[in-house]
């Protein structure tokens, strides 16, 4: 009798872990269906721990403009541990060629057997296949014809990309125009007070759909900037070869706009998010431009009161060697160690481990630019944003830009310094690079 209680106790216990288990014991232990999570280190990123700073001029400000001073407290995030060179720029550059021939050759071909296209593991999507070889002097080659150079305007008659129909689509939502109350989602009830079945609507007449944006991004950098933005000057070589000369690939990309970098963090979020969806993982990271409160947060390096990212009140060490590659003694560029742009990672990185967050390239920050803006920011993960029209006055399309350049003078390579450039214009000295918030962690 007592054997056969035991193995009644045996199967009540098994019994109710099993119920625990699939959540049916009737106890609260939360969903049981949820997908395998895990925050990867992302290569070539560093993790900035969060924090507090006290933002505002670290010296006088010879613009004479008042900057508000604010302590204001930062998530954690990760960031580039250099600028966006010219190698990884290109990495997109390449996929967006890739990706509109295959898509055009297999538009030219859509049989069952083409070489530039397969089915999922299920045989229920179709896939582009990015991997897919093509020759732009093959019999197919004219479906190419939509991203070659018109015969017009081949120089020597060569057989070249169109670098003009190099396109990006992406969409994103507006979750700040979603979050207003006036596009709140708001209830019918009948004079009873009961809810209406199937019934619900946003208040100021929009929809969701309303919130979603999309955009179509010219990828190609302007290399031409760098005659562009310097006149009686010969930098001919700089536009010829910056971008695709071996020898630049570690140099910071140039002649991005603000939009071009918001469109590469949106594909280098797409990149990663279909790495995590083929492996089954359930992590999900989006990369974007920094806040400028987030840049100069990193940029200090955990130091509340320094006017460089190294430490200090000096643009030269103790043995008086340069600390960035700028513009010192009224224009001699090259006694820094560069004549105009010079490798990432030239210069030792601040105590997060960051590097060039002064000098070399000035960098575009995700933050719209106000003179006042400073003055009415929320203290929690301060941002001010404003998605300019193509159709806005220029004023309406200034965004910030922070950390100085290879042609700025001393005072904008202070972390305090705030600047700023239009949405739509590309400089060769501005680049950018890219942010990660990291959630899920108590740091």
């Amino acid at each position: 009798m007592k054997k056969y209680r035991l193995i009644i106790w045996l199967l009540v216990i098994f019994t109710v872990a099993s119920c625990s288990q699939s959540g049916e014991s009737g106890e609260l232990i939360g969903s049981t269906q949820r997908g395998k999570w895990f925050e990867p280190v992302p290569f070539g990123m560093t993790f900035i721990p969060r924090g507090s700073i006290r933002i505002g001029p670290s010296d006088e400000n010879p613009t004479g403009s008042i900057t508000p001073t604010n302590t204001i407290s930062i998530d954690a995030f990760w960031m580039d541990d250099s600028e966006i060179t010219n190698n990884e720029y290109r990495q997109f550059v390449n996929w967006v060629i890739d990706s509109s021939a295959v898509q055009l050759l297999y538009n030219n071909d859509p049989s069952p057997g083409t070489p530039y296209a397969f089915f999922d593991e299920n045989d229920i999507f179709l896939r582009l296949d990015l991997k897919a070889e093509y020759d732009l002097n093959s019999d197919d080659s004219i479906a190419l014809d939509p991203i070659i150079m018109p015969i017009r305007d081949r120089f020597f008659g060569r057989k070249e990309i169109d670098a003009r129909k190099l396109i990006f689509d992406y969409a994103w939502i507006d979750f700040q125009e979603a979050a207003k109350r006036q596009n709140s989602f708001v209830y019918d009830y009948n004079e009873d007070g009961e809810l209406l079945p199937n019934t619900g609507r946003y208040a100021s007449g929009v929809d969701r759909i309303d919130f979603l944006h999309h955009e179509r991004v010219p990828v190609y950098p302007d290399t031409l900037c760098w005659i562009r933005d310097f006149t009686y000057s010969y930098n001919e070589p700089w536009a010829q070869k910056y971008f695709w000369h071996p020898g630049f690939d570690e140099y910071p990309v140039v002649g991005v706009n603000w939009k071009q970098a918001n469109a590469f963090c949106q594909w280098r979020t797409k990149m990663q998010n279909s790495f995590f969806s083929q492996i089954g993982s359930a992590t999900v990271m989006d990369y974007r431009l920094p806040t400028e409160f987030e840049w100069e947060y990193a940029a200090r390096g955990g130091l509340q009161n320094s006017m460089y990212p190294w430490g200090g009140y000096y643009s030269r060490n103790q043995n008086g060697e340069f600390m960035a590659n700028y513009k010192p003694m009224r224009g001699n560029y090259i006694v820094d160690g560069g004549l105009a742009t010079m490798k990432v990672g030239s210069y030792p990185p601040n105590d997060f481990g960051l590097y060039d967050m002064s000098g070399n390239v000035a960098e575009w920050t995700i933050t719209a630019f106000d003179p006042m803006s400073k003055a009415v920011i929320n203290q929690l993960n301060p941002d001010f944003k404003y998605n300019a029209k193509e159709t806005d006055p220029p004023a309406m399309k200034r965004k910030v830009i922070r950390g100085g350049s290879w042609k700025d003078v001393g005072f904008y390579m202070q972390v305090s310094t705030s600047t700023y450039e239009y949405q739509d214009t590309a400089k060769s000295y501005i680049g950018f690079r890219c942010v990660r918030s990291s959630f899920g962690n108590d740091f």
